[in-house]
C-alpha cells in the first residue's frame, strides 16, 4: 500500500508502514476465525476489509480525519438504500473521484512503484542488489490492487444486468457487496492458477499500472525495502 508519506508492505500475519521521516510503524494483522476463511463468497470479504487493517488500527498508519473519510467511502453504497435509482451514478463517480484524489496525492505513484519493486527483489532474492541500486526488478506487480480494481469493474457491470430479484431498496448495496465477493473468488483463481489462460484475467490490471505507478527513485525504493525487511524479520523470527 502506497501513501503520501511512505509505504505500507503486509504479509499474512504482519504489516511495516516506513515513513519519509525515517520511522517505521509495526503491527500485527488480524486473524479472522478458520470457520469465516473457509466460506466462498464470505471468505473473500473478510481477506479484503482484513486488508485494510493497518489503517484503521489505533497505532495505524491513518490519522483520524482519514479514517473517517475511509469509513464514508466504503459505506456510500449503503446511502443508495435511501436515495432514488437516479444516484446511483453520481454517487459512484463521486466516490471514487475522493478516492482516486486521496490516493494518488503527493509521490504516491512512485512510492506504488517502489512498492512493487521492492517486493519483487524479495521474491527474486534480490534485495541486497536492489537496496545498492545494483537491480532494478519491475515496477508492475501481478498481485497488485489495481489488478483487483480491474477485474472488479466488469464483474459489477454484468452482475448489474443478471440480478436475477425485482430491483429494491437494498439491490444496489446486494450488487455492490456480492460483486467484491465474485471478484475475490476470481481473484484466488487467478492467483493460484498456473494455466496461462487464467492469467489473461490480470492483463488489464497491468496495463492500467502505467498510470498508477511511475519509476521510482532509488531513495524511494530504499524506502519500501526497508519495510519489506521488518515484515520478512518478524515473519522468518
Amino acid at each position: 500500500m502506497a501513501r503520501a508519506d511512505g509505504v505500507v508492505i503486509a504479509s499474512e500475519h504482519f504489516w511495516a508502514f516506513a515513513a519519509h521521516d525515517g520511522s517505521v510503524r509495526e503491527g500485527a494483522m488480524p486473524r479472522p476465525p478458520d470457520a469465516l476463511r473457509r466460506v466462498p463468497l464470505l471468505r473473500g470479504l473478510v481477506r479484503l476489509f482484513s486488508a485494510l487493517a493497518p489503517l484503521f488500527r489505533g497505532a495505524g498508519v491513518a490519522g483520524r480525519g482519514e479514517r473517517l473519510l475511509l469509513v464514508a467511502a466504503l459505506l456510500a453504497p449503503l446511502s443508495l438504500i435511501v436515495l432514488p435509482e437516479s444516484a446511483s451514478l453520481p454517487l459512484g463517480v463521486g466516490t471514487a473521484v475522493v478516492l482516486l484524489a486521496w490516493m494518488l496525492r503527493g509521490r504516491t505513484l512512485f512510492l506504488h512503484g517502489a512498492e512493487h519493486r521492492s517486493i519483487a527483489a524479495a521474491e527474486e532474492r534480490r534485495l541486497v542488489a536492489t537496496w545498492n541500486a545494483e537491480a532494478r526488478p519491475t515496477r508492475f506487480a501481478p498481485r497488485c490492487g489495481t489488478n483487483f480494481a480491474a477485474l472488479v469493474v466488469p464483474v459489477s457491470l454484468a452482475f448489474e444486468r443478471l440480478w436475477p430479484l425485482s430491483p429494491a431498496l437494498y439491490t444496489p448495496f446486494a450488487v455492490s457487496l456480492l460483486s467484491l465477493a465474485l471478484t475475490m473468488e476470481l481473484w484466488q483463481i487467478v492467483q493460484t492458477s498456473r494455466a496461462r489462460a487464467v492469467r489473461v484475467f490480470i492483463l488489464p490490471g497491468l496495463a492500467l499500472q502505467r498510470l498508477t505507478t511511475r519509476e521510482p527513485r532509488d531513495d524511494e525504493t530504499r524506502l519500501a525495502l526497508t519495510a519489506v525487511a521488518s515484515v520478512l524479520r518478524r515473519e522468518l523470527a
